[in-house]
């Protein structure tokens, strides 16, 4: 039955999921919600748990715990009543193999009773190339943009889009992103799982980063990179191994009266962080005529969304 307690907009409405494999919680009270007329971003490293969250919301799998409510329906028992306003692209593709891209889109929207036009969507992602193609013979970048043609052919108002860029060309892909911003210009909720940290800081209104079962922060990519250190512009120089970065900052505090801080992330990689303007850039150029250094690269720029992903979640390997 829908719920009356989502807030309003919210599309997609998840609270205190679990679910568990093994004895092990892969999903340990994990909340979050998605709204109408917006991309949110669901990010993690592998093993955290999205991927299990996102096939709950899509009624792939059963919680063990906690509620799950899309468009205000359960999505396994009121899955016969989502299926028509719901698109779904899975990693993997999900398409069968045996049928050409064209025959196997036709089949897919007529499973609808008012999809996107056929030739234009076709056009948009460049399905006409490969169009009489088996699915088997298609490449990695023309499977996902079959399969994406296919999660929105229906008009959904939710889509879950899982990796869409995976294996694309940077034609492809920004073919792929314009779509998504249409969709969102609609007024469809997408919810976006990628590893591409610029897909998401491109295309995202909300984020949410997943880590052991359980997100640990949500805000818009703005608030989250504005949230921890490291939010002022950072010069990155890569030069000999050595170099004093700290009296680097101490001068350049001295030149603009602002403070600066300096670290050596990695030999012969050093970071200054402050107010770079063109006069810092200027006291830097001067500071390594000084020691006689000619660098290999410097780069100024603020902290990223990655930045962000890597102070949240670590380092290691998982």
């Amino acid at each position: 039955m829908p719920t009356t307690d989502a807030p309003p907009g919210a599309a997609v409405v998840v609270r205190g999921l679990r679910k568990t494999y093994g004895g092990r919680d892969v999903v340990d009270g994990l909340d979050l919600q998605a709204t109408a007329g917006a991309v949110t971003a669901v990010l993690g490293p592998n093993g955290a748990g999205k991927t299990t969250t996102v096939e709950c919301c899509e009624g792939l799998r059963s919680p063990d715990g906690g509620t799950v409510r899309v468009l205000g329906l359960d999505p396994v028992a009121d899955a016969a009543r989502l299926r028509p306003r719901v698109g779904v692209m899975l990693q993997d593709g999900g398409l069968p193999t045996g049928v050409r891209a064209a025959e196997m889109l036709r089949h897919v929207a007529a499973m609808y009773a008012a999809p996107r036009d056929l030739h234009e969507l076709s056009a948009r992602l460049g399905l006409d190339a490969f169009a009489r193609t088996t699915v088997r013979r298609l490449s990695g970048g023309q499977r996902q943009r079959l399969a994406l043609a296919a999660a929105v052919v229906g008009r959904p108002e939710v889509v879950f889009l899982d990796e869409p860029s995976a294996g694309l060309d940077p034609q492809s892909r920004h073919a792929v992103w314009d779509l998504v911003r249409e969709l969102r210009d609609e007024g469809v909720a997408v919810v976006l799982t990628t590893h591409l940290m610029a897909e998401a800081e491109d295309l995202a209104d909300l984020v949410h980063v997943v880590d052991h079962g359980r997100v640990i922060a949500s805000g818009s990519v703005p608030e989250l990179v504005a949230a921890g250190p490291g939010s002022s512009p950072t010069i990155r120089l890569e030069a000999r191994p050595g170099l004093d970065v700290a009296a680097l900052a101490t001068r350049l505090a001295e030149d603009d009266g602002d403070a600066w801080t300096a670290a050596e992330p990695s030999p012969g990689v050093y970071t200054v962080t402050g107010d770079a303007g063109p006069a810092a850039l200027a006291t830097l150029t001067a500071w390594l005529a000084e020691q006689d250094v000619l660098a290999r690269r410097v780069t100024v720029g603020r902290r990223t969304l990655e930045d962000v992903f890597l102070d949240l979640t670590g380092r290691h390997l998982r």
